[in-house]
């Protein structure tokens, strides 16, 4: 459910969007990755690693999650709610940021 509205979202902001178990072989501008997957660390510091801005997402009352974003330092920590209503927001900074 979650991957069919955040494509949706994307696409209705002008951007390509896929959907992906695996870190992608060409670079993306931004990837989003969910921080209750137990390879989070693992993948955020592949994505990093090709430059890739990475976005984690968790449920709001998931603190411990929310927290272990900012401990594998991804670009941009956001909870669901948040990656729901303002992903334009989030977009235009993973643009600002390859500029």
């Amino acid at each position: 459910m979650w991957s069919s509205r955040f494509v949706n979202s994307v696409k209705g902001f002008g951007h390509e969007a896929i959907v992906t178990t695996t870190v992608p072989e060409d670079t993306a501008d931004a990837a989003i990755v969910n921080l209750s997957d137990p390879n989070v660390a693992k993948t955020v510091e592949e994505l990093t690693a090709k430059g890739i801005y990475t976005i984690a997402h968790a449920g709001h009352k998931e603190k411990e999650l929310l927290e272990l974003g900012r401990q594998i330092q991804v670009d941009r920590v956001a909870t669901n709610s948040e990656i729901t209503n303002k992903i334009h927001v989030m977009l235009d900074e993973a643009n600002a940021q390859r500029s």
